[in-house]
C-alpha cells in the first residue's frame, strides 16, 4: 500500500469497514480519511442533496490490533470501485476524496 490511495480497511473488535484514502503507514496503526461503509450510501446521498448539515470525512486513527486487512478500492470485473461509484456523484476526479471543497463539504486543514 502506498499513501493516498483509496482502500477499504477491514477491522475487528468491533467488525467494521472504512473506506477511504490511506494517509499515514506506522507500525503502531493507521491513519486515514474516510467513513464506514455502512454510511457510505448516506454520505453520498449527503453529496448530491447538501441541505442542512454537511457530512465530512472525518480523519482517524486505527491500531494495528484492530486491523484485519487493507485492500486497494478498485473494481472488480464489472463491479465499479466504491471511488468509481463516488467520482461521478462529485463532477470530479477521485481528488475529490483529498480535496472535497468540489463536493461541497468542508475540510479540515492538514499541517505540515
Amino acid at each position: 500500500m502506498e499513501l493516498n490511495q483509496i482502500v477499504v480497511v477491514s477491522l475487528q473488535t468491533p467488525r467494521e469497514k472504512i473506506w477511504g484514502e490511506l494517509l499515514a503507514l506506522h507500525p503502531a496503526g493507521i491513519t486515514l480519511r474516510g467513513i464506514d461503509l455502512n454510511s457510505f450510501d448516506n454520505f453520498i446521498r449527503q453529496v448530491l442533496h447538501p441541505e442542512g448539515d454537511r457530512v465530512g470525512l472525518p480523519t482517524m486513527f486505527f491500531p494495528m490490533h484492530r486491523i484485519e486487512r487493507i485492500s486497494l478500492d478498485e473494481p472488480s470485473g464489472s463491479i465499479p470501485s466504491m471511488a468509481d461509484v463516488f467520482e461521478p456523484l462529485c463532477s470530479a476526479r477521485r481528488s475529490a476524496i483529498r480535496s472535497p471543497r468540489s463536493c461541497t463539504w468542508p475540510r479540515t486543514p492538514r499541517s505540515g
